[in-house]
């Protein structure tokens, strides 16, 4: 029996733990073979639906590291429980939308709601480790990247199928019962926090002005990015203005936001976080792109074309099981820059004459990365964050990822305009092979991971 899987660990909290962290990619996913139904439904084109999934990206990404130090303060319960709450009303709302612009609303709700799970889990976990003595919960990390992974993995085939049954409100209606068993379970199984600050400490604690300024400029940032444009240069500047404003909040801050004395002198950590976002503009890239292009450009119906990712799905499960037995991050990562460069790759060779067999087998090599990348850039995180600041260092992993997947949104919004077709496929996957080759270099260049000894 190996000192992760000894018992002590609190079993209890792996569903709400599992659940709501994995709310947030249910919903990443699930909408990629939804956007052509939608499209088609309500009268926009892929650049207008785009939206869907910019939305709620700028939300996570907006509130994963907000909702993170919430949690770092206050304990998971009761963030936990508002935010996973809002899910259910975007879930209504969501499902009875007239129009694009309330379903965009919806999303933007979702994104909010969605963003307790994971930094509440990443809590959890460093809190049952410190209870317990075990530096190195690895069963219970792989189990949430596994459940984290295969579940964004299965949420196309999931999305299919519903579509299939009830059309494309019933990938908004999914969430209402989710939401009420994940506040069922958190009110269950989440311990009640002994930590409650008093009001007048309130706001020194959370270093509101510092948030304020992240908020600014990570608003104006993702705007950018989901339309880029020369004419657009003025929200580059404001976001550089405004991060520096915040750099200059933070490093004179006596509680701040982010700490970025402490982040500045962990390479390590910041290493991460780049690979995280280069690794979700070719993930995302992907799901997007490859999933609107297979519906528009080959002919599959929503149903098949999430039928199609089948073999990743079941290949992910596999691989992130097998290499969370096994320790450290390193190799896993460099497994996971290759695949995604292999399978880059072959998308150029992609045309709408292509056999089914060439989808299949691309699916089922994107299998490695999906299963490999997500593992280790959490458990990075886990064991090179300041064990203080653990939920909102999981947090910033999720903006830094959401990002990326910001960068793809545009990328995919960009290279097919208004139709995916082999062309702006094509477009779409230089872009992807770029950022693999650079996920690569800094994992082949970066000799402190051989430190990381995660065994998850």
């Amino acid at each position: 029996m190996t000192e992760p899987d000894k018992p002590g660990f609190d079993r209890r909290l792996l569903p709400p733990m599992l659940l709501g962290s994995v709310l947030n990619p249910i919903n990443s996913t699930i909408i990629s073979v939804a956007l052509v139904p939608i499209g088609a439904a309500l009268g926009a084109p892929p650049a207008e639906t785009a939206w869907l999934v910019s939305a709620l990206y700028l939300a996570t990404a907006l509130g994963q590291p907000i909702v993170g130090r919430l949690i770092d303060i206050y304990g998971p319960r009761r963030p936990f429980l508002l935010s996973t709450g809002l899910v259910g009303l975007a879930g209504v709302v969501g499902t009875l939308a007239p129009n694009l612009g309330v379903l965009i609303v919806a999303r933007v709700l979702l994104g909010f709601g969605t963003c307790a799970g994971y930094p509440a889990a990443m809590a959890l976990l460093r809190s049952e480790a410190t209870r317990t003595g075990r530096d190195s919960p690895g069963g219970v990390l792989t189990a949430l990247a596994v459940a984290n992974q295969t579940i964004a993995v299965v949420g196309p085939l999931l999305g299919g199928v519903l579509i299939a049954a009830g059309g494309w409100r019933t990938t908004f209606a999914l969430n209402v019962p989710l939401a009420v068993v994940a506040v069922v379970l958190g009110l269950w199984r989440m311990p009640k926090s002994d930590d409650s600050p008093q009001r007048g400490g309130l706001a020194a604690r959370l270093d509101l002005p510092g948030m304020g300024l992240f908020a600014a400029m990570l608003v104006s940032l993702l705007l950018f990015l989901m339309n880029l444009h020369l004419r657009d240069w003025y929200l580059l500047v404001i976001a550089v203005v405004l991060g520096t404003g915040f750099v200059v909040r933070e490093l004179r801050a006596t509680t701040p936001f982010i700490d970025l004395r402490v982040l500045g002198g962990n390479l390590p950590l910041v290493a991460t976080y780049a690979r995280a976002l280069v690794a979700y503009v070719v993930a995302y890239a992907f799901l997007y792109g490859f999933s609107q292009w297979s519906e528009e450009g080959y002919g599959l119906t929503p149903f098949h074309a999430g039928l199609v990712q089948v073999p990743m799905f079941l290949l992910a499960i596999g691989v992130s099981v097998f290499a969370g037995r096994r320790a450290g991050v390193r190799g896993k990562l460099l497994v996971g820059a290759i695949g995604q460069i292999a399978a880059c790759l072959l998308m150029l060779t992609l045309t709408d004459a292509s056999p089914l067999w060439t989808l299949l087998l691309l699916a089922l090599i994107f299998g490695v990365p999906q299963g490999l990348n997500n593992l280790a850039l959490q458990n990075s995180v886990y064991f090179q964050a300041d064990p203080a600041r653990t939920a909102s260092s999981a947090g910033l992993l999720r903006t830094f990822a959401y990002i990326g997947s910001m960068v793809a949104s545009s990328a995919t919004a960009a290279s097919f305009g208004q139709h995916a077709d082999t062309g702006g496929l094509h477009h779409l996957t230089w872009i992807m092979l770029g950022s693999g080759v650079v996920y690569l270099l800094v994992t082949v260049f970066d000799r402190t991971l051989g430190r990381v000894a995660a065994s998850g």
